[in-house]
């Protein structure tokens, strides 16, 4: 796909949804779920090449085990890619849902103080999953770096000085986050944004 997307999840939530490691999820019915799929692997047939579709649920919770994995196998009959069972519950769980959903891929959810226990990305492969994402690995560090941050604000009425909590520069972070493509971009454009330098 030209965005650069490998694969996207499509999942049985209402709109108005919550994390998976909450509590009391609500979920559409089985027809709509998988008419989600089916709709997303119509559209990538004809547009969108060989973008992998992710089947997620959250029936786990509210309708157990079974409603779980059969919507899962219902997704992947109509073209999901790999299944996604979120709030796993136990490592014998875990074994399972790879166990019954194969070949097809799974996936885990890695939420450390979540509803699933903390697998590493070896313990997950070793109860068959194929696949183990880690989306909260970045949320602590920062959510810890802000609010100690915050304190020393409110406590001192200035932020921390650099060489402190602060390493980098403004300039550090726009780098990171391609300030050096977007000036060769200017530049061979004809603009003159960048001339004077950053």
């Amino acid at each position: 796909m030209q965005a650069g997307v490998a694969a996207l999840h499509l999942e049985d939530q209402v709109q108005s949804k919550r994390c998976g490691h909450l509590l009391n999820k609500q979920i559409v019915s089985e027809d709509e779920f998988i008419s989600r799929i089916r709709a997303a692997n119509i559209v990538r047939k004809k547009h969108l090449g060989d973008i992998l579709i992710i089947a997620r649920t959250d029936a786990l919770q509210s309708e157990g085990y079974e409603v779980a994995r059969d919507r899962l196998k219902a997704a992947i009959a109509v073209g999901a890619d790999i299944a996604f069972l979120e709030g796993i519950t136990s490592k014998e769980q875990a074994r399972q849902i790879c166990e019954d959903l194969a070949p097809t891929p799974v996936m885990y959810n890695n939420v450390p103080g979540g509803l699933s226990p903390d697998l590493s990305a070896h313990e997950a492969k070793e109860l068959g999953f194929k696949l183990i994402i880690f989306p909260g690995l970045c949320l602590e560090p920062v959510f810890e770096s802000v609010t100690r941050a915050m304190k020393g604000l409110k406590k001192d009425g200035a932020p921390p000085k650099s060489g402190q909590d602060r390493k980098g520069s403004p300039k550090a972070l726009f780098e990171v986050v391609g300030l050096r493509e977007c000036m060769g971009l200017d530049a061979a454009a004809g603009g003159a944004s960048y001339t004077g330098g950053v």
